[in-house]
């Protein structure tokens, strides 16, 4: 072969590898999401209220769109903190009656769903968790669970009460403020004071990296947590990207450029597909209505008949985070359910320069409550305007029309017709 030749197919070698290399940074990008979510979360909030088992952020007067974080709701009082098993070894959670929450790991599976759902069944409990490598006696008198992670993710709402003018809060606060966290065989002298920062009012960026500190950030969580948390095919893919644990990440300034490339063009494919939705229309709740089902019928590991929904996986961690069996399971007088769409009636994707009006037939059928809220479809956070809490609920004094029904409007000006306590 020609000195010309071999240095035209050397080129052509080099540029596969890229090529391969980019692709499975984009693989790596959108399977590794669900962790990344929940670090920035983490990394967001104690930057902001501290660190600590003990440390639980409550958004006391609701969650506005001032923290930054993936689908938040206004319109429960969110509780969230993040546990470090390595850190404490095994660690009680002592969860309050009537919460609606999880435990997850930091993949954000559930380890186990806290409440109604939950094996306490929402008179409250002591929940276990032993880190990954335990090999100790587990004590009676808990709910005991083993995470596949060392950090966990604690995530708690109280419902609120309705109260004169709208929704109050502070019951539901109370309630939030009676949960503790201490490790299991610390003596309870020792043990750290509870503290409830009002993580309300602040601006709190609790968003996962867009940038290639996305990377970074992947290499710390996988030198700190055990092999078996990911399995060897995954560790493969990121093995290929140069991401392994306990040996250097050194990426050459080419490799740099190629995930600068994938963390920037993955999130558009994510988004692509969520805007053009499912060919098997499995994501639909009707067949003559635009509203989606946010796990698209999946179990809450997005599981279906016969593999793991990695599309839908990745869609719902890009503008979602913590999914879990309340949410997704059909069960009677109990869980949740999230419809959402990106379409109007006409299936045109909606637009924020638009009007809308969303009608609610009389007495939707919520036994707690109901609630609307607007977001961002890029990622999932509340749309900053000068009404920082673009949601309204059930137990807000709305206007309604003569057989009970409610019309909502959506748009940058409030339309004519629409009362100023019906418009987003």
């Amino acid at each position: 072969i020609s000195p010309m030749i071999a240095r035209r197919v050397l080129s052509k070698y080099l540029s596969l590898r890229d090529e391969l290399f980019y692709q499975r940074a984009v693989h790596a990008y959108m399977t590794m999401l669900p962790a990344l979510n929940v670090i920035g979360i983490r990394d967001g909030s104690e930057a902001a209220f501290g660190k600590g088992y003990n440390v639980l952020p409550i958004w006391k007067d609701r969650m506005d769109s001032r923290t930054w974080v993936p689908t938040p709701n206004a319109d429960v009082v969110y509780s969230m903190s993040y546990l470090d098993l390595k850190e404490t070894g095994p660690l009680v959670v002592a969860a309050p009656p009537n919460v609606i929450g999880m435990l997850t790991d930091f993949f954000q599976r559930t380890i186990t769903d806290v409440g109604l759902i939950g094996p306490d069944r929402a008179r409250g409990g002591l929940y276990l968790l032993l880190p990954p490598d335990y090999d100790g006696e587990v004590p009676s008198g808990y709910f005991a669970f083993t995470s596949s992670t060392y950090n966990v993710f604690l995530f708690f709402r109280t419902v609120m009460k309705k109260g004169e003018h709208g929704p109050d809060p502070a019951p539901a606060v109370a309630l939030a403020e009676q949960t503790r966290a201490y490790p299991l065989w610390t003596p309870e002298k020792d043990v750290k004071p509870m503290e409830f920062p009002n993580a309300s009012g602040r601006r709190v960026n609790m968003m996962y990296p867009t940038d290639n500190s996305y990377w970074t950030k992947l290499k710390d969580f996988v030198d700190y947590e055990p092999i078996a948390a990911i399995d060897p095919e995954l560790r493969g893919v990121l093995a290929s990207i140069g991401i392994v644990k306990g040996q250097p990440f050194a990426p050459t300034d080419q490799q740099k450029e190629l995930l600068r490339r994938a963390v920037e063009t993955a999130p558009r494919m994510i988004l692509a597909t969520r805007q053009l939705g499912r060919p098997d229309g499995r994501n639909l709740y009707y067949q003559d209505r635009q509203y989606e089902n946010t796990w698209a019928g999946a179990t809450a590991e997005f599981l279906q008949e016969s593999y793991l929904d990695v599309s839908q996986r990745a869609a719902y961690f890009q503008f979602a985070f913590s999914s879990a069996s309340a949410m997704v399971m059909r069960t009677l007088g109990a869980g949740s359910k999230y419809p959402f769409t990106t379409r109007d009636a006409d299936g045109e994707f909606l637009n924020g320069a638009n009007a809308y009006r969303l009608h609610l037939p009389p007495d939707p059928p919520a036994a707690l409550f109901w609630a609307v809220t607007a977001y961002n479809i890029t990622d999932g956070t509340m749309p900053e305007t000068p009404q920082l809490l673009p949601s309204i609920n059930g137990f807000n004094e709305v206007a309604k029309n003569q057989d009970g029904s409610i019309n909502l409007w959506f748009g940058p000006e409030k339309a004519g017709a629409a009362p100023a306590s019906n418009w987003i």
